[in-house]
């Protein structure tokens, strides 16, 4: 479990330098709306990521603390998918950008569910 969790970090620093230099592209309008709401919402992100690589597993209350970290960091890559589909609809972006982006996130995604299937059935026990 501890390789998905050192995969996590370079994955999502990836997906962020791609994601700024895409919405530093976007229309000059939008760049400061939906673009600064995207950047929000990665750094936030990225300080839960950080704070879940962080916290010691010694305490069951710390599983449960996990839990709800790797749900933050999920939640968060739900609004960029929402972000990311508008984008998308508004021709901000073009599709081959929102591919890749959309499977950069699913791959940080299927990280994250194998943390949270390995902590949830741990705090089971």
């Amino acid at each position: 479990m501890e390789n998905e969790k050192l995969q996590l970090i370079p994955k999502i620093e990836n997906y962020m330098q791609y994601e700024i230099e895409m919405l530093i592209k976007l229309p000059r309008t939008e760049k400061f709306s939906i673009g600064t709401e995207m950047k929000i919402c990665l750094y936030k992100m990225l300080e839960n990521v950080m704070l879940f690589n962080k916290i010691s597993k010694k305490s069951k209350e710390k599983q449960l603390e996990y839990i709800d970290l790797l749900n933050k960091i999920d939640t968060y890559l739900n609004i960029q998918r929402i972000y990311l589909r508008i984008m998308c609809k508004n021709k901000w972006i073009d599709e081959k950008k929102f591919k890749i982006s959309m499977e950069k996130i699913y791959e940080i995604g299927k990280i994250l569910g194998g943390l949270m299937k390995y902590y949830a059935k741990k705090n089971a026990k």
